[in-house]
């Protein structure tokens, strides 16, 4: 965990535009998502980026050319909304790749956005990921523990979140 990096917009203007160039119309959305979104928020130094592509599943259509731009597919699941994940070593990403008709890439962009606009909920955010990475690094956990410590209060802030895009 370490404090917000400036140049995470940019590295994720880079990587977009990779993605972009490898994809053309098939990168039907390229999204800046998780913590390096957020300006002043601590993060795990590692961009996350949704990416929406028609199907999935249909990995020949969008895997090899992302392959051939220096990705690998590390993630296969497709009883997840057909989630996939491909990383980028430099600078180290994730790209979380789902179909059009998934609830997931909207969640994120709502929390994102939320975060943001709300920095009593981003400084909440912020104490909870760092308790939890010390918590989890201490216990030698993995990221789904991690994941699990700042569980709730991930749900407060979707709840507030939601309730405010009148979605609850």
């Amino acid at each position: 965990m370490v404090e917000f990096d400036p140049r995470w917009p940019d590295d994720f203007t880079w990587l977009a535009r990779q993605i972009a160039d490898a994809l053309g119309t098939r990168a039907l959305i390229i999204e800046h998502i998780g913590s390096t979104s957020v300006p002043g928020l601590a993060a795990k130094p590692v961009i996350d980026i949704d990416l929406t592509v028609a199907v999935p599943a249909d990995e020949g259509t969008w895997l090899p050319p992302l392959e051939a731009a220096g990705f690998d597919l590390v993630i296969r699941e497709p009883w997840w909304y057909e989630h996939r994940v491909v990383v980028f070593e430099v600078p180290r990403c994730n790209v979380h790749v789902f179909g059009p008709e998934s609830p997931e890439p909207v969640r994120h962009r709502i929390f994102r956005d939320w975060l943001r606009q709300h920095p009593q909920d981003r400084a909440l955010y912020s104490a909870a990921k760092v308790a939890a990475a010390a918590g989890s690094n201490a216990a030698g956990e993995h990221v789904m523990e991690y994941n699990a410590r700042k569980q709730l209060v991930v749900r407060a802030i979707y709840d507030r979140a939601f309730r405010a895009a009148g979605l609850l």
